[in-house]
């Protein structure tokens, strides 16, 4: 275990004080109809639990995680801990400075380059995605803020994919698709709902996301990540490799459970991530994270109008809403926190934080396809947001089950 307070991060703060960025937004939420929260604001934040957070930590090892990990960033102040292994192998500790597989956290980074290319008179959240990439999706009606919110209707084709988590991890662990191949994928099966009627979540909609960017910038989605995001943020450790297999430098290896009980883990850290690209192939470190959704809610990457936009939540759950490209998850203390999940083959990330931006966390497990593990993971957001103040058991109601829609949503496991 390592657990941590360091002072105030002044490279980070010299990195945000440099953008040439609109004013910061206040601490607001837009509620979904009928839903009532308080907006996290970290000056009014009950102090992190470091203790509860490393006893979250050493709960995902005893459920079958080799390693666990989390960093709060607070105004400035750091804290990190970290439980287990990196690397099954030789036996590494995990670290906070690892990198590591972000999974579906890409699709908050794709959702701000093109409310970017919105606020640059380039795009229109409400014409038909058909009308920039003509001939492409089965219904004219289905708009760019149908693909971002997850209700275009685009069946998912992670279902069918991995329907057998590691055999269908194996068969494309090294295969490169195309955008157009993996919408026909898609496409093979019937849209799930009328466009606008549902929310349903499908990584087929941040494929589509990918195509837009490069048919409206010209660009490939690595190089308006890079322009766009990671060098005006200073981002060390982000990047988007596809279709390379390897994470570069440190970092964490990932390991698959497979389905069947008591089989070993498969060490599944190198892969295209292809079948995913624009959708959840970033690689990153909790410090980048943190460092990622703190600029995006202090109003650094994008006008305070598509800010607003992207918390327009559509609701997931009784806990959970969806905006654009962005999750909302109510805690225990009354607190709602905004960022994104992640799931890879060998990695489950949770990056959230406060709506003002002022305090940050991300943690990591590296593993997945472990209904147990993800669902203590999610406790590591109470550690750093309710601290020692959350309800106790039963005083709210019971929480939904934890559940991962970010690869094979709609494929049931225990």
């Amino acid at each position: 275990m390592v657990s941590a307070t360091v002072g105030k991060g002044t490279a980070l703060g010299a990195v945000l004080l440099s953008l040439l960025a609109v004013p910061a937004q206040a601490a607001t939420t837009t509620a979904t109809p009928g839903h009532t929260t308080r907006a996290a604001t970290a000056g009014k934040l009950p102090a992190p639990d470091m203790a509860r957070l490393d006893s979250v930590l050493r709960t995902a090892l005893a459920q079958g995680a080799p390693g666990a990990m989390a960093r709060v960033d607070d105004n400035g102040t750091v804290r990190t801990a970290a439980e287990g292994v990196a690397d099954r192998s030789t036996g590494r500790g995990i670290s906070t400075v690892d990198r590591f597989r972000i999974g579906s956290v890409t699709k908050s980074f794709s959702t701000v380059v093109l409310l970017q290319l919105v606020d640059q008179g380039k795009l229109n959240l409400d014409a038909s995605v058909n009308s920039y990439l003509p001939g492409l999706l089965p219904d004219d009606r289905i708009t760019v803020r149908h693909v971002l919110s997850h209700r275009s209707g685009l069946y998912d084709y992670t279902n069918d994919m991995f329907a057998q988590t590691v055999p269908g991890f194996e068969a494309v662990r090294n295969k490169v698709f195309s955008y157009r191949e993996l919408v026909k994928l898609s496409l093979a099966k019937p849209l799930t709902n009328a466009p606008g009627a549902a929310y349903s979540y499908s990584n087929t909609n941040f494929v589509v996301a990918g195509m837009l960017i490069e048919k409206l910038t010209g660009h490939s989605v690595r190089t308006e990540y890079l322009a766009r995001i990671i060098k005006p943020l200073g981002l060390l450790d982000t990047f988007y490799v596809h279709p390379d297999t390897a994470i570069p430098g440190r970092h964490t290896n990932g390991y698959l459970t497979p389905d069947q009980a008591g089989a070993a883990l498969v060490d599944s850290t190198e892969q295209t991530v292809s079948w995913a690209q624009s959708a959840g192939a970033m690689i990153s470190s909790t410090r980048d994270l943190n460092t990622f959704f703190s600029a995006l809610m202090r109003g650094k990457l994008l006008s305070p109008a598509r800010l607003a936009q992207m918390k327009q939540w559509q609701p997931v759950n009784s806990t959970q809403g969806y905006g654009l490209g962005l999750r909302r998850r109510d805690l225990s203390c009354g607190i709602s926190v905004v960022g994104h999940t992640g799931t890879v083959q060998g990695y489950y990330t949770y990056a959230f934080t406060s709506q003002d931006g002022r305090r940050s966390v991300t943690a990591l497990a590296n593993t997945s396809n472990n209904a147990s593990v993800l669902g203590t993971m999610a406790r590591t957001l109470e550690a750093a947001f309710c601290g020692a103040q959350s309800t106790t058991p039963g005083t709210r109601g019971p929480a939904p089950a934890e559940r991962h829609e970010d690869i094979a949503p709609s494929v049931t496991r225990d």
